[in-house]
């Protein structure tokens, strides 16, 4: 994880700041840098197998809560993050778009698929579906980012001024982001966005028409996705192509806890757990948006947002 990364997280959990709970994957494990710099520390390029268990090693020892997989890794490489990293304990969340990389990572016991269908593939194959839905083997799909994202902007470009994340920007970063995205329609990011929303929403169904088992993520932090509303844009996708509201609640928090290995801490609201708490205006059980209006925020039992704050 970056040095920053790990001070925000430490200032969180210190209580010298407010914030979310926070769990680092730290550099992601990949054999091709892509659009990225190679100076960046957020991921770490490997060739051969042992290079990858080695570098799971090295993140293990540093601390990380997860591992992340990310590109042109064959099968004998996911199988060697897998066993590294199941030695440690920790769990590992594959970044796969391409079937042969989905089925790759599923056959090596990759514990969590991220992102699959979303960057415009056609449905998967439906025994590969069923393959993971039996086993149980978590997905997140991360559908609203572009696919309906785009067109939801392109109704209501108004959605990029929103006057809250003026406030949480400040003025510099609010100036460089609303020049970003001038024009946004032309922006590289983009230029799969029609193939994307063709196959969106089969790509979509075809997952909750599995029962697989369904997390919830965002991709928040690409162009337009603001994290103040990538959530419950994503669980309105979900909803849109299908997925019950109450089911969409908890691939959000139940399930997530799960992927996380904090199922017995988070994710329900019952006895001897962590009492992290929303209370939003509205039923998001009639209609899912209700969860982009919310008023109060407990975590841990502390309010930190609604009421009077009032520590335990």
């Amino acid at each position: 994880m970056t040095g920053v990364s790990r001070l925000v997280g430490d200032r969180i959990k210190s209580g010298a700041i407010p914030g979310p709970r926070m769990w680092m994957s730290g550099p992601w494990i990949t054999r091709d840098l892509g659009d990225y710099s190679p100076v960046l520390p957020n991921q770490i390029l490997v060739d051969t197998p042992a290079q990858a268990a080695a570098a799971v090693d090295r993140l293990a020892a540093a601390g990380v809560d997860v591992i992340k997989a990310y590109l042109e890794l064959g099968p004998a490489h996911y199988k060697a993050i897998v066993d590294a990293a199941h030695r440690h304990r920790l769990k590992v969340h594959a970044h796969v778009y391409d079937p042969v990389n989905v089925r790759d990572a599923f056959e090596a016991g990759v514990d969590v698929l991220t992102h699959v269908g979303s960057a415009g593939m056609p449905t998967y194959d439906p025994a590969l579906v069923k393959a993971i839905a039996v086993k149980g083997t978590a997905v997140v799909v991360t559908a609203a980012h572009r696919a309906f994202l785009f067109p939801a902007t392109v109704d209501f470009p108004e959605r990029l001024q929103d006057p809250q994340l003026k406030e949480d920007f400040g003025p510099q970063i609010w100036e460089e982001v609303q020049n970003s995205l001038k024009g946004f329609q032309r922006l590289s990011y983009f230029s799969t966005t029609d193939q994307e929303i063709r196959f969106s929403r089969a790509s979509l169904g075809q997952w909750i028409e599995s029962n697989a088992t369904m997390g919830m993520g965002t991709d928040s932090g690409t162009p337009m996705n603001f994290h103040t509303e990538a959530l419950w844009r994503e669980m309105k996708a979900h909803v849109d192509v299908g997925l019950s509201p109450q089911r969409t609640i908890s691939a959000a928090t139940r399930v997530n806890a799960e992927i996380l290995g904090k199922g017995k801490e988070l994710g329900t609201i019952e006895p001897g757990k962590l009492a992290d708490v929303i209370v939003v205006r509205g039923n998001p059980l009639f209609d899912i948006t209700a969860l982009s209006n919310v008023e109060v925020v407990v975590k841990d039992g502390v309010v930190y947002k609604g009421g009077v704050a009032k520590r335990k």
